[in-house]
């Protein structure tokens, strides 16, 4: 039975063979967003592997059995749609956006490209090329440098230990038969949510997938339950001596899933710490104290283990005071409850942000398909407001009494900056 959501009626519909449809029609504007979403993605590469999806999603749309990379190309274009796909840490994802007309035809060649890719070797040889240079360009990118290696501390032997294109060692050994034999596995029907939005009606939607998907017939064996590896002990401490013209100061801490109780209350600390240039960390670190370049918080939404993480560019300087200043700040929230003007502050900025996003078919289609898939269930969206409200003071102080204890810290500059803290603990 359809569920009421703040924007348009959600409608869920299975068919027989285990794939998930969510349509909502929203007639506002003569457009239809689509998401297909693969339960799979690069937490499901064995570490040898990492890069395999990255690698896959991105010749889906490079050639089939009948068609090439120039033929699809051209069908798209010719509509004025867009086609695209992509990998992420929980899922794999073909994105289509078109006008209502073409909406049908675009459908039936996303389904054929996720139903018979070929992988040919020229566009594979291709995309391996690209890959192993946007490595070499994260190299360049000190950030990106001390973001990985924090996950790499934190994460250890996990697949979220590594960026999500893979290594420079795994992505050249990957092969054809390695992509062939991870679309077998994982491109199956009961293992796919397939989200639309727009100017079309459930009914119709339903029946163009059926039209498309329906006939395909998932293997006898079912998928094997995703164990990951167990995480590293906190409070690891990682120092990267590198000739920069400002430093980079990381403090990431093991943080609960998506699922987890604290979800709602951490995410507001998120944002009460560094979302916008009215966050805690932004005022009190660069505006008043003068330390940073770039300050901010982050807290990923995880189907496994997330991170809370705080950074700062700085002064090579400075790296000390900001060091300590991120702690503090961070920190001391476990003593420290939050007053009823900021925490009803955090819940009116995250909640409207929140609600910003989702404005477009393309959004509510990414939102609510992307719920799905992390087995959180169509009643999620409504959900996530009622407890991001319902937070207290209280609960807000508990979750950051469970989380922000044994941080791990990255820290990359030039190494007179950095290296006196290589023994520190």
């Amino acid at each position: 039975m359809p569920l009421t959501l703040a924007r348009p009626t959600l409608h869920r519909t299975v068919l027989p063979n285990g794939l998930v449809v969510l349509v909502i029609e929203n007639p506002v504007a003569d457009i239809i967003a689509a998401r297909v979403f693969v339960r799979a993605g690069t937490s499901h590469e064995p570490r040898s592997q990492a890069g395999l999806f990255a690698l896959l999603t991105s010749l889906l749309t490079k050639g089939s059995d009948r068609l090439s990379s120039m033929e699809i190309a051209e069908q798209v274009e010719s509509t004025g749609a867009s086609l695209s796909s992509d990998a992420s840490a929980d899922y794999s994802l073909v994105s289509i956006k078109t006008v209502s007309a073409d909406f049908e035809p675009m459908l039936a060649l996303a389904a054929h490209l996720m139903r018979s890719p070929a992988f040919p070797e020229a566009e594979l040889e291709l995309e391996r090329r690209l890959t192993l240079q946007s490595l070499r360009s994260m190299q360049e990118q000190p950030f990106t440098v001390a973001y990985n290696a924090l996950r790499e501390a934190l994460y250890g032997e996990h697949p979220y230990a590594l960026p999500g294109i893979g290594t420079a060692d795994s992505v050249i050994e990957l092969t054809q038969a390695d992509l062939q034999e991870a679309h077998r596995t994982y491109f199956r029907p009961d293992n796919l949510v397939i989200a639309i939005s727009g100017r079309i009606t459930p009914e119709k939607a339903v029946a163009l997938v059926q039209d498309n998907f329906g006939d395909w017939q998932p293997p006898i064996s079912s998928l094997s339950d995703l164990t990951y590896p167990a995480v590293p002990e906190a409070g690891r401490s990682t120092i990267l001596p590198q000739d920069t013209q400002q430093a980079i100061v990381m403090v990431g801490y093991q943080a609960p899933s998506v699922k987890h109780p604290d979800y709602a209350a951490l995410k507001l600390l998120s944002t009460y710490l560094g979302n916008g240039l009215s966050s805690r960390l932004f005022v009190e670190l660069r505006e008043k104290r003068g330390l940073a370049y770039d300050v901010s918080a982050f807290y990923p939404t995880r189907l496994g283990m997330s991170q809370f993480v705080v950074y700062m560019g700085t002064a090579p300087s400075n790296v000390p005071n900001a060091l300590e200043g991120l702690r503090y700040e961070t920190e001391r929230l476990v003593t420290e409850n939050l007053t009823p003007e900021e925490l009803e502050g955090a819940k009116n900025k995250l909640l409207g942000q929140y609600a910003l996003g989702k404005q477009t078919n393309t959004q509510l289609a990414q939102l609510l398909g992307w719920y799905e898939v992390l087995g959180l269930g169509i009643d999620f969206d409504p959900e996530f407001q009622e407890s991001v409200a319902a937070v207290t003071q209280d609960r807000i102080q508990a979750a950051a009494q469970t989380a922000f204890v044994d941080p791990s810290v990255v820290l990359l500059g030039p190494a007179a900056a950095v290296e006196p803290f290589a023994n520190a603990s």
